[in-house]
């Protein structure tokens, strides 16, 4: 079963709209998708309640503080949207789970510092230094004109960890989140130009690959 992770330890820099949306494409393509929402503000959960009856269906879980739940049974993909300040033993066990973990990261000097520090501690978990884990890195809200764009695509070239790209600062993604959409719930024409900056995510995510991280499903 696909198991991506999105994880940053610094907040606000769009874990959420990520999850959201990537469930929104795996529901696009007839899959039982499950967003899990492992932070306490249980954004992805207040999203979902926002979600339409008419919108192809996303599902979710009770995930407690202390505990990584078992999807139910019946679940083919697995969005798992994560806390700030994720670290220690919550984190290993997200990435034991893991076949995908997506790092986002803003164009500021605070989240290129903060993500350096845990992109070293995801290199270190097993899962990721045995390849049973891939790791990519999307930049957040670039505008690619600005020098703090250029700062970010340094920052990255420097990684052995693939950019997956850059989602540009627009306002679909805010007006989309108010009504529990995804740029895969409306009409192709109005967000052409974000869907296809998500080409090399999803191109990376589809991607065969040699390990399929096992999640034992619960009724």
């Amino acid at each position: 079963m696909p198991v991506a992770v999105v994880a940053n330890p610094k907040g606000g820099v769009g874990k959420t709209t990520l999850a959201t949306n990537l469930a929104g494409y795996f529901a696009a393509r007839d899959h039982a998708v499950m967003l899990g929402d492992t932070d306490r503000q249980q954004s992805s959960r207040e999203w979902l309640a926002l979600r339409p009856a008419t919108a192809r269906p996303i599902l979710t879980w009770d995930i407690s503080a202390d505990h990584i739940a078992k999807p139910p049974r019946g679940t083919t993909h697995v969005v798992l949207d994560t806390p700030a300040g994720l670290h220690g033993w919550r984190l290993a066990d997200l990435i034991r789970l893991a076949g995908h973990v997506i790092v986002p990261l803003q164009p500021s000097m605070f989240d290129i510092l903060a993500t350096q520090a845990f992109l070293r501690k995801l290199a270190d978990e097993k899962p990721v230094r045995h390849g049973e884990a891939k790791v990519g890195v999307v930049g957040m809200r670039v505008d690619m004109r600005t020098r703090a764009a250029e700062q970010l695509q340094r920052f990255v070239q420097g990684l052995q960890i693939p950019i997956l790209g850059y989602l540009r600062d627009t306002q679909n993604y805010v007006q989309l989140a108010a009504h529990g959409l995804t740029l895969w719930d409306v009409a192709p024409s109005r967000v052409a130009r974000d869907v296809e900056q998500w080409r090399g995510i999803l191109d990376w995510l589809d991607a065969p690959t040699e390990h399929a991280s096992p999640v034992p499903a619960t009724a």
